[in-house]
């Protein structure tokens, strides 16, 4: 997911740290120490996450747009200027514009908030801010939470016990629950010097910015792979003690299956799936014999040359047209699939359905599911014109009836325009009259709409007033007859208010 990164620049991130032994330092120099420490370990491992960097002080600027140039992102940090007071609001303000121009509101963003703690002074402050939230009119609003998923992550330069001292601290943390509270408040550990800074961005680094490795298993083949972006921990509600369940590290490939019966399944998240070269030797080299290598191909050149089960997946499916189901863990599913950016290149995706035994209804159980060739004939067909799937219910759904519903007014109003209309058309359309009469009794009975069956009633009487002389006599004896049962169904009366009882037409002698 592609990261904000929002630097103070106002004049309390000029404050000078003392180091001892050493030359004086800003605290800026530290931030930017520690997100130089960051993005030299995206470039290297996080390579594909989009980033942007702004700058906030009373106004925000956007200094580096969205890109994967971390050269870029370095360069502009090291040209920072300072101006003015911190004013936190309209620099959330100018995060929310940038990251829906470039991204829209569905795709989740991680913010990353760079500041010494100081909340800014008078109109404009976080404190300020905080305390006339519940005073604001909606062209006002304060711009947490995002409309956009996000977690927040407020890296602070100074330590727990200097924010404490201030209510800097009760401040930061209203700021991280009006965002969603899916986020983390960073501090330095001990005094403010390099090391801690880098502690601090160390811990960042381990929570939201360390690549996911895995290894992809398929039979006796298998491959190391990086998922990106990692997959999160799912909670699942339904659960009496609902505990995060996490991806696992060896994903199992269980079996293939054609793109046409997955369809387009719903899917909590999507994943590159991409190959690793995990070479030991190289790895295990240490600094003094780079000039020794210096000739030798690289591991990635050597890891292109080398066969790859990954690669061997990626092109089988594409060729095949299928999708290869995924175990995830204890009865969690998903699928990997071949995803064409344009006409040339392609890329191999995961993506993970709900956890469950049954993610997707019309496959059944992923347990039950096996090869076609255990099946006592091809399920199908010889000439592959059936399928297996959608698999059949053995309780009939309750939406695979005609269900009455009256949200609107308007829903209500139709249903009883159809009954008045059939029932000027009587006797010819005697069976549709009754059919859409039994419709309405059934639905009203069991909304203990009573009122619905009296008033209906009375507008058949009053249809029946209304008969032309060149009306057929059927129709009066049918309108009474549908009236006279409605009125009885309306008092509740078991005989007549019974659910599964069914209005039918009477029998006269002009019936035939």
């Amino acid at each position: 997911m592609p990261t904000v990164v929002l630097m103070d620049v106002s004049l309390s991130m000029t404050r000078p740290v003392s180091l001892d032994g050493s030359e004086e330092f800003q605290r800026k120099n530290l931030a930017v120490h520690g997100l130089n420490m960051l993005f030299e370990h995206m470039a290297s491992n996080y390579r594909l996450e989009f980033t942007a960097l702004m700058a906030f002080s009373s106004l925000w600027e956007l200094l580096v747009p969205f890109t994967r140039d971390y050269n870029a992102l370095q360069e502009a940090l090291s040209n920072l200027e300072d101006y003015d007071k911190t004013c936190v609001e309209s620099a959330l303000n100018g995060v929310s514009n940038v990251v829906q121009q470039e991204w829209g509101s569905a795709c989740p963003c991680q913010v990353m908030l760079v500041t010494d703690g100081s909340l800014g002074i008078g109109k404009g402050s976080l404190r300020h801010s905080l305390q006339t939230l519940k005073q604001r009119g909606d062209d006002k609003k304060f711009p947490l939470p995002f409309p956009f998923p996000t977690k927040l992550f407020i890296m602070c330069i100074a330590n727990a016990e200097e924010l404490q001292m201030t209510d800097a601290m009760d401040n930061l943390e209203e700021l991280l629950r009006l965002s969603g509270g899916d986020g983390q408040i960073f501090t330095m550990e001990g005094p403010l010097c390099m090391k801690s800074v880098q502690a601090m961005f160390g811990r960042l680094i381990d929570h939201a910015y360390s690549p996911f490795h895995a290894v992809l298993h398929c039979g006796n083949l298998s491959s190391d792979v990086q998922v990106f972006p990692r997959p999160e921990p799912i909670v699942v509600d339904e659960e009496v003690e609902p505990m995060p369940r996490t991806v696992s590290t060896d994903l199992e490939i269980v079996g293939f299956i054609e793109i046409a019966d997955i369809s387009s399944p719903p899917v909590i998240s999507r994943h590159l799936v991409l190959p690793i070269a995990v070479n030991k030797e190289v790895d295990e080299v240490g600094a003094g014999a780079t000039d020794e290598l210096e000739e030798e191909p690289s591991a990635s050149q050597m890891a292109g040359k080398s066969p790859n089960f990954c690669v061997l997946l990626h092109g089988s499916l594409k060729v095949e047209g299928m999708v290869a189901l995924v175990q995830l863990g204890p009865e969690w599913y998903g699928m990997l699939y071949s995803q064409a950016d344009s006409k040339k290149k392609s890329n191999l995706m995961m993506s993970l359905f709900e956890p469950g035994p049954e993610p997707l209804p019309w496959l059944g159980k992923i347990s039950h599911l096996g090869p076609i060739s255990e099946a006592a004939e091809n399920p199908y067909g010889e000439d592959d014109s059936k399928s297996p799937f959608p698999v059949q219910p053995q309780v009939k759904r309750s939406y695979a009836q005609n269900v009455t519903v009256w949200i609107k007014a308007s829903g209500l109003q139709t249903d009883v325009q159809k009954i008045l209309r059939n029932a000027r058309k009587l006797p010819d359309k005697t069976q549709t009259f009754y059919k859409e009469l039994n419709r309405l009794r059934k639905a009203a009975l069991a909304f203990g709409f009573w009122e619905l069956l009296k008033g209906v009633a009375d507008l058949l009487e009053r249809e029946c007033t209304l008969l032309p002389d060149s009306a057929h006599p059927d129709a009066a004896f049918q309108l009474s007859h549908a009236a006279q049962q409605l009125k009885l169904a309306s008092t509740g009366d078991s005989q007549y208010a019974a659910f599964d009882h069914n209005i039918a037409p009477m029998h006269t002698d002009f019936s035939s």
